[in-house]
């Protein structure tokens, strides 16, 4: 645990080097900190933050760097970070502005993020994890062929053709898709295969036919992520030598960026802060993730985030990842006719 002066001198070294991107020299943090002490006490107080692991020093007599542990401090410390008002406001009138479409949504929201942190941003198209039915109904074609239309919660719509063994009118299929209605209204494929229903031999194929277009709708590969900004970061000073700017590029090529930075998690409302080592893929861990999850729980879930170098500007970047993730979890929400997320106008 650091003392309340160490945490005053690392939070200095952590602003100027967001800030200035060149090792901080001891008089800068004198400078800076206002703390009643001589460049004696701040010179062993750093060599203390390095000995600790939070700063690192190309040499001794160097200015100071952040490591993994400093930025992790620090963003530990950060509490309560919001968007000033009038950003909150300028990014609702952005988004009354577009077309009530997703991708509409999509592309303002990297756009927005990728200006406010100088940095790469992600979201991704919004996917429920398990698709459940909304409706069903079954079609008369000719004879016995039957069109089974199924409809899944945020208007996916799924159509198969089944063959019954006997010829049924449309009055008599109406009458089996109200009872599967009845019966299927917001369940997942698994809830349907596990319900006891009395089924006859038609009836059966009509629900094996609903759990294998609801199995290929859960299993289908989610779209490639919405990404901007890639200019943000190549202008950062990390990014001057070209074999790095080169690296993030093939990754982004190869498609291999999405996989690293939208990991697999269970919904969580909170935003996630991965830094250098911290993150999963050994490709991305002289970089910093800021990510959250938006949406409806249980219903349609995507991704939003920006990528960085460490030396990122933390408190922006969380507080604009929290607050677009609020607005993206609004707008879905009004989109599935549920209850909207708190508002904050």
């Amino acid at each position: 645990m650091l003392t309340s002066r160490a945490e005053i001198i690392l939070r200095s070294i952590v602003r100027q080097y967001i800030t200035k991107a060149v090792p901080v020299s001891s008089s800068s943090i004198l400078e800076d900190c206002g703390l009643d002490i001589c460049s004696a006490t701040i010179r062993n107080e750093v060599v203390r933050l390095e000995i600790e692991g939070y700063i690192l020093r190309p040499h001794h007599s160097a200015g100071s760097i952040p490591a993994d542990k400093g930025y992790r401090y620090y963003v530990e410390s950060l509490k309560d970070v919001e968007l000033p008002t009038n950003d909150k406001f300028l990014i609702r009138h952005l988004f009354h502005q577009v077309e009530k479409e997703m991708e509409e949504w999509l592309n303002l929201t990297v756009a927005v993020l990728s200006q406010r942190v100088q940095s790469m941003a992600v979201v991704t198209m919004p996917r429920q994890t398990q698709g459940k039915v909304h409706h069903i109904e079954l079609v008369s074609l000719q004879d016995n062929l039957v069109l089974v239309v199924l409809i899944l919660r945020g208007a996916k719509v799924k159509q198969q053709l089944v063959n019954f063994e006997n010829v049924v009118s449309q009055p008599e299929l109406t009458l089996i898709s109200n009872r599967l209605n009845d019966a299927y209204d917001g369940l997942t494929r698994f809830q349907i295969d596990q319900k006891p229903l009395g089924l006859n031999h038609d009836e059966l194929k009509v629900k094996d036919s609903l759990v294998k277009m609801m199995r290929g709708e859960d299993e289908q590969e989610s779209r490639e992520p919405f990404f901007d900004g890639l200019h943000y970061m190549l202008e950062q000073p990390e990014f001057h030598q070209n074999q790095r700017a080169q690296e993030i590029m093939q990754l982004l090529e190869q498609k291999k960026l999405s996989k690293m930075i939208v990991p697999p998690m269970p919904f969580n409302r909170g935003v996630q802060v991965y830094i250098g080592q911290e993150n999963a893929s050994a490709e991305i861990r002289d970089y910093s993730l800021i990510v959250s999850q938006y949406g409806i729980p249980d219903e349609a879930v995507g991704t939003i985030g920006v990528i960085g170098p460490t030396r990122m500007a933390y408190e922006r970047a969380l507080s604009a990842v929290s607050y677009l993730s609020l607005v993206m979890s609004t707008l879905v929400a009004e989109l599935y006719g549920k209850a909207p997320v708190d508002k904050d106008e």
